[in-house]
């Protein structure tokens, strides 16, 4: 059984830097105790959001032909730094095994295929090989989006147009190919349902920046430039008692001015990371991480075996790498993250 910890009831403070950008209904919220899916969060407009895109993007910070994004914010001293964290030398897996069979949170399942080959050296010689198909994008499969798997307004990340993805082509930019040598920086917890005395958070559940700087205090590890954060909700420990369901826990979107003020590289989840779509716009954090900062996103990670290890431990940073299959112009890639202590 995994230990609980103490909920923080505390003020919503989003560290903006001066920025004057949350709406009067929106200042002074204060961050909730669990809820049922009903109760209703503070909204955010899409005139709200679409000031956010246009005055908090990283577009032309590292030049006008960029496609690495946030990326660039794991630094050679950053990775250094991350790789001292490194003590224990315990490396924890941080993807969910394929799912073979459709359910509700599946609608495409992994496709394994297994073949013995032709017995061609005489007897004993023969051998097996597979065939692997999955549409990974979506709501069942561990996998990094690229920074061409988003738009807003037929725009990409670093203002590149949708025109530049083609079906015959894929990404001309942006193309996950890009990330070939691998993402190697800190990786930081935020564990909610252990901050609030919770097995799990239940379906639809916000996160906002009050809960996260909650996590900071009770940890005593502050985000910063260039980390890649990793947000436990316990969709796996949820599925595993009650079965398949789809509407996940994750950040509100008045998180993102949180992720800009911090220059959070990599967002990353056991979930689809967004709570909520906004009018006309889908999901808010994919669509703000990805086109306007530049920050590629994992989606429906394990963090199991994470969240126990880090509790045993009592640290809650670590040296992340993940190594994406380069695919020439591909919108993203299958991955196996993984975590070392």
């Amino acid at each position: 059984m995994r230990p609980t910890g103490r909920f923080f009831g505390i003020g919503l403070a989003v560290l903006i830097f001066g920025w004057g950008f949350l709406a009067p209904e929106v200042r002074g919220f204060q961050a909730q105790p669990q809820r049922s899916p009903a109760y209703p969060p503070p909204l955010v407009s899409p005139e709200q959001f679409d000031q956010w895109m246009r005055e908090l993007s990283n577009w032309g910070r590292w030049g006008k032909d960029d496609q690495l994004g946030a990326a660039n914010l794991m630094t050679p001293a950053k990775r250094k730094q991350a790789v001292a964290l490194v003590k224990e030398g315990i490396s924890v897996s941080l993807a969910h095994r394929p799912l073979l069979e459709k359910a509700l949170d599946n609608g495409n399942p992994f496709e394994r295929e297994t073949n013995l080959t032709p017995n061609l050296q005489g007897p004993g010689f023969r051998g097996s090989n597979n065939r692997y198909s999955v549409t990974y994008h979506g709501r069942a499969h561990s996998h990094l989006d690229g920074l061409c798997h988003r738009f807003y307004k037929e725009q990409m990340y670093n203002g590149f147009s949708i025109q530049e993805v083609t079906k015959e082509n894929g990404c001309v930019k942006n193309g996950i190919q890009s990330f070939q040598n691998g993402i190697i920086t800190r990786g930081v917890l935020i564990d909610i349902p252990r901050l609030r005395g919770v097995p799990y958070l239940e379906p639809a559940t916000p996160v906002f920046p009050a809960d996260i700087e909650a996590w900071e205090k009770e940890t005593g590890v502050k985000i910063s430039s260039g980390d890649a954060i990793f947000l436990y909700t316990g969709r796996w420990a949820r599925r595993a008692k009650v079965g398949p369901f789809t509407d996940f826990a994750g950040y509100h979107a008045l998180v993102i001015p949180w992720l800009k003020a911090r220059d959070v590289a990599l967002i990353a989840s056991d979930g689809i990371q967004d709570v909520g779509d906004l009018p006309n716009i889908g999901s808010p954090i994919h669509i703000f991480g990805i086109v306007a900062l530049g920050a590629t996103l994992l989606d429906n990670l394990d963090l199991e075996s994470l969240a126990e290890t880090a509790a045993e431990l009592k640290r809650w940073e670590f040296l992340l790498t993940v190594a994406p299959i380069p695919v020439e112009a591909g919108t993203g890639s299958p991955v196996n993250p993984i975590a070392m202590f």
